[in-house]
């Protein structure tokens, strides 16, 4: 397969379309027809349109350099514009989608092209020259999955998800290529050459992504049975990004788990007749998705780490597991008191946390004879993790007050401050799904990091 070198911009476009690039002139601000609603763009000097897809206009930011401005279209389409209708609120739909979507991959560590909302129907975004490559992960087998795999029935379930990938070609209906085709073909985007390791990156990328948002909407009792996304490179930084848009049009939703429920776009592509009242039920199908997707950025349940030190002298060690916890978004609060010296006290201070409902993890800080751990680990059903400050003389005799719990204590040894944190995280990822999100997210940077490393290495 011949080398390619991509010249694909931030929407990709097929070559074909990319040809016409030039054609694109200056933004006139009262060309109100090529840019609706353009009064709410007054701030920003928007210069020429750098491409247009179905659902799409992307255009230059003259005082950004390196971002672009995307302004969202009031146009369905499925089947590859096969079919296509107007929707009116569409874009503003699938610009809040969006924006939600992105916010909440960023806050848990995901790295993506979005910077910023900008009015009601676009947002600002890292200028990328997109990967030709529309990737597919699939939990529940639907769709055209079960076209091109004949005997698998619909609803089998993918453990772990099933991933795939398509090389973006209208004319040819997008057709599915391997790993190997990937590689093959060279491509070469905003100056990145796409190798095996730029395909491991993006692959390992899109399962984080999926189990991300899976977690999320599984708190809205939905199952998203799939959902395809799509990589940049960044013109300034050089790196790759999940870029373009993830709305409606991007996934499949069943409420309940039903596909009859479903709230996707998929509702649009099964209809047999487009009427005024079909459109009508796309639409607040889009407008359900829309408001439901709030929901995802907030916690269904709350939680906190108890810090108890005993004694002050440990606090340099305690403060390094509340800024660790600050990484989770877990909040953390610091407490003295010595079992031994008042465990009347200490009774009294995990009581005030166990009464009003809150998650509560106990971290105890005590070096020497630890009593402070077992403890509160035998007068609390919250879980106890013992975190003792290990000094360079007694350290190894000492950590043993730590490790040999009396029978029926169930509080665990970790040494390190910033994996109590991570340990305290874990507990609270099985209820929260934006902490659990931040470690999917913590996981997939160390992977990537040893990737780069291992790949800079190799290069030397």
């Amino acid at each position: 397969m011949p080398k390619v070198e991509s010249k694909h911009f931030y929407p990709y476009v097929n070559n074909k379309r990319i040809a016409r690039s030039g054609e694109f002139k200056l933004f006139n601000f009262t060309d109100l027809q090529s840019f609706p609603k353009m009064e709410k763009f007054g701030e920003l000097k928007i210069g020429k349109k750098l491409n247009e897809g179905k659902t799409k206009e992307i255009y230059e930011l003259l005082d950004c350099p390196g971002q672009v401005l995307i302004q969202s279209k009031d146009q369905i389409t499925a089947g590859n514009a096969v079919r296509k209708d107007q929707m009116v609120g569409k874009a503003a739909i699938s610009t809040k989608t969006t924006v939600s979507i992105f916010k909440l991959l960023q806050d848990a560590g995901i790295k993506t092209a979005f910077e910023k909302q900008y009015g009601e129907t676009a947002f600002v975004a890292a200028n990328c020259q997109m990967i030709p490559i529309e990737w597919v992960c699939r939990r529940i087998a639907t769709g055209s999955f079960l076209k091109r795999n004949p005997g698998v029935k619909e609803g089998y379930k993918f453990c772990p998800p099933k991933l795939e990938m398509f090389f973006k070609d209208d004319a040819n209906n997008d057709p599915q290529w391997s790993e190997e085709q990937l590689i093959q073909a060279q491509f070469n985007c905003g100056g990145l050459q796409i190798e095996q390791c730029e395909v491991d990156i993006m692959t390992r990328t899109t399962l984080a992504v999926f189990e991300i948002l899976e977690k999320a909407w599984a708190t809205q009792d939905c199952t998203l049975v799939d959902m395809k996304v799509e990589f940049g490179v960044c013109a300034c930084t050089k790196e790759i990004l999940l870029a373009d848009v993830i709305d409606n049009d991007s996934w499949r939703l069943w409420p309940q788990g039903d596909r009859k429920l479903q709230k996707d776009k998929q509702v649009y592509r099964d209809l047999k007749e487009v009427t005024p009242e079909a459109m009508q039920m796309v639409k607040r199908n889009f407008e359900w998705v829309a408001e439901r997707v709030q929901d995802l950025l907030v916690a269904q349940t709350s939680g906190r780490v108890v810090v108890i030190m005993g004694s002050r002298s440990d606090l340099d060690h305690s403060q390094k597991i509340k800024q660790a916890c600050a990484n989770y978004g877990i909040p953390c609060e610091l407490r003295v008191s010595s079992a031994h010296k008042g465990t009347d006290e200490t009774l009294r201070i995990k009581a005030e946390y166990e009464g009003d409902g809150v998650q509560t993890v106990f971290i105890a800080v005590a070096g020497r004879s630890n009593g402070l751990g077992p403890v509160l680990s035998g007068n609390s059903t919250c879980p106890v993790i013992n975190c003792p400050p290990i000094s360079a003389d007694w350290g190894a005799e000492d950590v043993w007050s730590s490790l040999r719990m009396p029978s029926g204590l169930g509080c665990s040894t970790v040494l390190f401050p910033e994996a109590a944190a991570l340990f305290a995280a874990q507990i609270f990822g099985q209820f929260n799904h934006l902490v659990w999100a931040k470690l999917r997210a913590n996981m997939l940077s160390t992977w990537i990091s040893l990737k780069q490393a291992d790949k800079q290495l190799r290069n030397l």
